[in-house]
């Protein structure tokens, strides 16, 4: 899971310390999926995994890129890395910030999907889904489908949960929407038995080096970072996710 590349002498869209610990430079993301490339890996979108059927005495591996919130470094930055390595990615779109300074324009998300990336969707506003009443979850999860779908003009299946929160409401007004996935942030291993609205996935931080990406990839060491998120999701549940943020970006200042 990424999120908002840093290119050189270019501002980043906030600026934020809880915000800018998951922004990896470029030239990062540029030696992650060399590795990845160099070492045979496959990159594929979230709809690419979902129907991969593996095949007999196949050993290949294979990794799921996604993006959230839609940035304008998707297209400028992410995309050309991603079509050097011959790789495919799922960019998750925040409806409300398309044209936003720093955000990708409806031309740029067109541009982006014509180059053959898949778009899907990480709602309205970016608000956390599980505060929200059952009318806040169909603007958020399925009015933003229809306004995406608008500015594409092509099918957008799959969705992904700002924040990562998620529970079972949400995923119901997800299925119910049409999309075919749903992508939390909750750390796991998805295989091919794993559901499609409880698909996991890892933060790739700012600090992250490439020797820790490849443990990542490989799924060593995933309990390490299973328990600082479980310490975490305790957190978020006795203090509730407006005092936890607030917490939060105290200690990180």
């Amino acid at each position: 899971m990424y999120h908002e590349l840093e290119i050189p002498d270019r501002p980043l869209c906030q600026s934020e310390a809880g915000y800018s610990r998951y922004v990896l430079q470029e030239a990062d993301f540029r030696s992650q999926m060399r590795w990845l490339q160099q070492a045979g890996w496959r990159g594929m979108s979230v709809s690419e995994a979902l129907g991969l059927v593996p095949q007999d005495g196949e050993q290949r591996h294979g990794v799921v890129v996604t993006f959230d919130d839609g940035c304008e470094s998707d297209l400028m930055a992410a995309a050309p890395i991603l079509k050097d390595a011959a790789y495919n990615a799922t960019f998750y779109v925040t409806v409300g910030f398309i044209g936003r300074c720093g955000y990708m324009s409806p031309s740029q998300l067109r541009e982006l999907s014509a180059a053959g990336f898949e778009i899907g969707c990480h709602s309205m506003t970016h608000a956390y889904l599980t505060d929200l009443d059952e009318g806040g979850l169909q603007y958020e999860i399925v009015q933003a489908k229809t306004q995406l779908e608008d500015v594409v003009g092509k099918a957008v299946e799959n969705f992904s949960c700002p924040g990562g929160r998620c529970d079972a409401r949400v995923i119901q007004v997800a299925h119910r929407a049409g999309y075919r996935s749903l992508a939390h942030s909750r750390i796991q291993v998805n295989t091919s038995t794993t559901n499609s609205f409880d698909l996991g996935r890892v933060a790739m931080l700012r600090q992250t080096e490439l020797p820790a990406f490849q443990e990542i990839c490989r799924g060593d060491g995933l309990w390490k970072l299973q328990l600082r998120e479980g310490v975490r999701s305790v957190a978020k549940r006795v203090l509730g996710n407006s005092l936890y943020d607030r917490g939060r970006a105290l200690l990180l200042r």
